[in-house]
């Protein structure tokens, strides 16, 4: 079906307030500055030389990325330094590692402008100067190519582990999302390996966001956190989605396998989210199995933990894995929830700031024996779940038991949201392109408004 035939004359409406915390954190992210260049030092030295965790047996598959959960007695500084973050093992390392990612939320609602917009959005960004003016020039040449400002990219999400690869001091590591080692490796990454012809300074680094694909033994490259030192945490996705592109060739790193470079990368193909890109990352051949679809805002930059700014979406045409399956692989008849309980007995998702399911009663807290910081499992009954204005206003939850320490978060309240609207209204690829096509028109008239006054 080609894609102008796939439209429909309304937009879904909204069911959540994810276009508004969308609209905050683009605010809050150009208002709020850290030392990125120091942050990716530490990250860089910690994936190198931080301890791996004590081996623990994994009874559940690792499917979406989530946010880390942490409870109140154990919770672990976020700004620690190297030399902390090297002593931490097992509980706790999984945590740090897993909140230095940048994890998706699951698209509840459409953008409201998920193809394009007339405005020019500009985000300071506190590195070397030379990135700054190098910026400009990218900047200009992409608006003066396309004409239009892409609000949104998409790609193909690769199945697989998501990890961080780095390269320093003649040598790669990638660590998983619970701080484990997968591979310790040579690569042609600067700085990769140690061969005669390496160049470069050895304080040399660089931070890859990647998805390692077993049936290639291929890591695919959905984001670059630094390139040969230089931070790009706060750069826009545009531009660290074309530094990306540029320069992973150059080094040889998509070559085939060698003696000094064990295994291959390749960057996923990105595509602005209008029409065609959509249709193209949707019913388009790619070299890998593909677990739904990523959405990057192009002003976002890389923040770690949970964020509107980036979504996935997914369904069976897309993915093999869109509703959760229990720990035998089975779609459970009753959509499951892990939350996490609280000193007050409140249960909450892993969101900052929580959002609250339900309270469990004291005593059969007691009975139960369970703590603050649990993990809890519980089934969505009959009465479901009743939203008012987009939030929760009453869960009808059955308790089924609880979680073994191989989990170290709850569920975020984007998944639970997609979850139950997958069994129940799902978000279709129909209605994706339909918002594409009413936003262009939306978008074409308020252009037209705007330079006519």
């Amino acid at each position: 079906m080609a894609p102008h035939e796939i439209r429909r004359p309304f937009k879904r409406p909204a069911i959540s307030d994810q276009h508004k915390r969308r609209e905050l954190s683009l605010l809050r992210q150009a208002q709020n500055r850290r030392d990125a260049q120091h942050h990716a030092r530490c990250l860089a030295s910690s994936v190198v030389s931080l301890q791996a965790p004590d081996p623990e047996p994994i009874s559940e598959p690792e499917t979406a990325d989530e946010p880390i959960v942490e409870s109140e007695s154990q919770s672990i500084p976020r700004d620690i330094d190297v030399r902390q973050a090297s002593k931490l093992k097992g509980y706790e390392a999984r945590r740090w590692f897993a909140r230095q990612l940048m994890l998706p939320e699951w698209m509840i609602d459409v953008p409201d402008r998920l193809s394009h917009d007339c405005v020019n959005y500009h985000l300071g960004i506190q590195i070397s100067p030379w990135f700054i003016w190098l910026l400009g020039i990218i900047t200009h040449a992409f608006q003066s190519k396309r004409g239009k400002e892409y609000t949104w990219f998409v790609l193909a999400r690769p199945s697989g582990k998501r990890c961080f690869v780095v390269s320093s001091g003649g040598t790669t590591v990638s660590r998983l999302r619970n701080g484990s080692v997968l591979h310790h490796f040579p690569s042609a990454l600067p700085n990769g390996a140690r061969t005669r012809d390496s160049s470069g300074s050895a304080q040399s680094y660089c931070i890859l966001d990647c998805i390692f694909h077993e049936l290639d033994q291929t890591y695919y490259v959905i984001d670059m956190v630094c390139w040969r030192g230089y931070s790009l945490y706060d750069c826009t996705a545009e531009f660290r989605f074309f530094w990306l592109n540029s320069k992973l060739a150059e080094t040889g790193a998509c070559d085939s396998p060698s003696p000094y470079h064990r295994y291959r990368f390749s960057a996923v193909p990105i595509y602005n989210c209008d029409q065609t890109g959509l249709y193209t990352v949707y019913t388009g051949a790619v070299p890998y199995v593909k677990d739904g679809l990523l959405f990057y805002n192009r002003h976002a930059h890389y923040q770690t933990g949970n964020t509107p700014l980036a979504l996935v979406w997914k369904d069976e045409n897309c993915s093999q894995y869109v509703i959760d399956t229990d720990s035998k692989g089975q779609v459970p008849s009753q959509q499951q929830v892990v939350l996490e309980l609280q000193d007050d007995g409140n249960l909450t998702t892993s969101d900052d700031p929580p959002v609250v399911f339900g309270c469990l009663d004291g005593d059969f807290i007691q009975k139960s024996g369970l703590h603050p910081g649990n993990l809890l499992r519980f089934a969505v009954s009959d009465g479901g779940l009743s939203f008012v204005d987009g939030k929760l206003e009453r869960a009808d939850l059955h308790y089924l038991g609880k979680l073994n320490r191989t989990r170290a978060f709850a569920d975020s309240y984007s998944k639970v949201m997609f979850q139950y609207s997958v069994r129940h209204s799902p978000l279709s690829i129909d209605d994706l392109l339909a918002s594409i096509t009413s936003t262009n028109d939306q978008e074409k008239k308020a252009c037209d408004v705007e330079m006519a006054g």
